[in-house]
């Protein structure tokens, strides 16, 4: 979701408490599991778990996501949302070219996300758009539904897994295709000069999103401002989309610190799914996807002691906390048939986009941009082709297709 598409339940979303006995169990979960993890893996396994708590309750609290600011755009040509991701890859810009260029920072080795550039990348990120509109969110949106209690998404993320296994099984075939080597605007341009470029790329689509906005609008439209303010407003949400913007740029260089590389989300999806393939006598480890030395370990080792899974499980428990304190956490368990074969459907689609194309919203779109990979504008453009043929389809299942309802403008 984005916050451009939750106008009507602003003003009940704040009328809403805190649900306590859940808000409680929620907190345990994320205590328990810093103290677990630091005392299995290491303190900084946790402390990224943490992080990811810290995302999640991010991506919740601003309803920030990718699927919904890129359908709503397409649908009805509102760009609060694809603004607002501008504006987050213009800081993580900023933040990131710098440090990659030194290759450092504060005394640990940092790299970025870069891949190469070709048709595995072009037909993985327009399977992966057709996927986020079929399945109702992105790598970063279903988890932070399925913590917020969206059961639907359960199926999504069920898929994805699955499509993630089969992607690795394949990766190897798709990427013997036509491909450019690995590209980076760091070394390629120059820090300063890479920044710039992409600066004014990120100005130039805003410009667009500003004047399609105004010519079927007549003005800039926004979400209403939140009731609340101060310290509730921080716990309990919402806030601005904006606001979530900046802090996925800045908790996203907090990873690369940590990590030593920015935020990636799929390919614990891989490893998870691989694991239960493996557990039913499935020969993964014969894959070529998990025959380097390192990613070998990650299939024989602790799902914990991997940053990637701990990071989406810091989401999950991010978002649940975000939904308790917010007062929205309601699962329920009806789901439509047309609704469900979409989300199994778009989920297997995402999954396989994913490993294709290297990544997914998150690591190949916002941290390869943030790193200056090539790859990463590429998957920008081919993941829209796709998200506009998924946006299409979506009233096929029984899924709408956002207008504008009742938004302040300027």
């Amino acid at each position: 979701m984005s916050a451009s598409t939750t106008f009507p339940g602003a003003a009940p979303r704040a009328a809403l408490g805190v649900q306590r006995t859940a808000a409680l169990a929620a907190g345990a979960v994320l205590v328990l599991g810093i103290l677990l993890i630091g005392n299995l893996v290491s303190p900084r396994q946790a402390a990224l778990y943490a992080l990811g708590a810290a995302l999640g309750l991010v991506l919740y609290h601003a309803s920030f996501g990718f699927t919904s600011a890129w359908r709503v755009f397409i649908s009805d040509r509102r760009g609060e949302g694809l603004r607002a991701q501008m504006l987050m890859l213009a800081l993580a810009t900023l933040l990131f070219f710098p440090v990659l260029a030194a290759g450092s920072l504060w005394g640990q080795p940092v790299a970025g996300l870069v891949q190469p550039v070709g048709v595995s990348v072009a037909f993985g990120a327009f399977l992966f758009g057709i996927g986020m509109q079929m399945g109702g969110g992105c790598a970063s949106g279903t988890l932070y539904t399925v913590g917020g209690g969206s059961t639907r998404m359960l199926l999504t993320l069920a898929a994805f897994i699955a499509g993630s296994v089969l992607g690795a099984a394949h990766l190897h075939w798709w990427a013997a295709l036509p491909s450019l080597p690995r590209v980076s605007l760091v070394t390629s341009l120059g820090p300063t000069l890479g920044i710039v470029v992409q600066l004014a790329v990120f100005a130039a689509i805003a410009a667009v999103t500003v004047v399609l906005e105004r010519r079927r609008h007549g003005r800039l439209l926004f979400a209403p401002a939140s009731p609340r303010t101060g310290l509730a407003r921080l716990l309990r949400g919402p806030w601005p989309v904006v606001a979530g913007g900046v802090a996925l740029a800045l908790l996203n260089f907090v990873t690369l610190a940590l990590s030593g590389r920015p935020w990636g989300i799929t390919a614990a999806f891989a490893l998870w799914g691989s694991k239960i393939a493996a557990g039913l006598g499935v020969d993964v480890a014969s894959w070529p996807y998990w025959s380097a030395p390192a990613a070998r370990a990650s299939l024989e080792g602790s799902v914990f002691a991997d940053v990637t899974s701990v990071m989406d499980f810091g989401i999950i428990v991010g978002a649940l906390l975000a939904a308790t304190l917010a007062g929205r956490w309601s699962p329920t368990w009806r789901v439509p048939l047309r609704s469900a074969v979409a989300a199994v459907v778009g989920g297997l689609m995402l999954g396989y986009g994913a490993r294709l194309a290297y990544g997914c919203n998150i690591g190949a779109y916002f941290s390869g941009i943030a790193s200056g990979s090539l790859h990463g504008w590429l998957w920008m453009v081919a993941a829209f082709a796709g998200n506009l043929i998924g946006t299409r389809l979506r009233p096929f299942f029984g899924l709408e297709v956002e207008r504008t309802p009742q938004p302040t403008g300027c």
